[in-house]
């Protein structure tokens, strides 16, 4: 998965471009794990979560939404991020996972909140992109 890391006023922005949906939205939780931390073990357990929103852009925010959620309760940073999206109805779900890395094991910054400026998730010449600013 790749993702990139955009300078943005004040904040942070992740854009990911990818073939699937799922690869575009899991390589933009990467991109906030990268956010917040520049090295990453390999320990941590992986954790499941689905979410249910009513449009492209609603379900990514909400997914990364969930995201930060799992990290404040749980006291670790998603990373290795895994998601297949679907549609479902008039819904999109999206399943995911994730590697839950201890902050007692990293040492991290905050990314306080994901923020709908600017957000975008379409497809474009046969790939999908998403482009999320994080507010840091």
């Amino acid at each position: 998965m790749s993702y990139e890391l955009r300078p943005h006023t004040a904040d942070v922005a992740v854009e990911a471009a990818e073939e699937s949906l799922g690869e575009t939205f899991a390589a933009v939780a990467d991109g906030l794990a990268a956010a917040t931390c520049d090295e990453i073990p390999d320990t941590g357990e992986r954790f499941s979560l689905t979410v249910r929103a009513e449009g492209l852009e609603a379900l990514l925010f909400d997914y990364l939404d969930q995201l930060i959620y799992e990290r404040d309760v749980r006291g670790v940073l998603p990373v290795a991020n895994e998601a297949v999206v679907r549609e479902d109805g008039d819904e999109w779900v999206i399943e995911a996972s994730a590697r839950g890395v201890p902050f007692s094991e990293i040492s991290a910054r905050d990314v306080k909140a994901v923020t709908y400026s600017e957000m975008r998730v379409e497809r474009t010449d046969g790939e999908w992109e998403a482009y999320v600013v994080l507010d840091v």
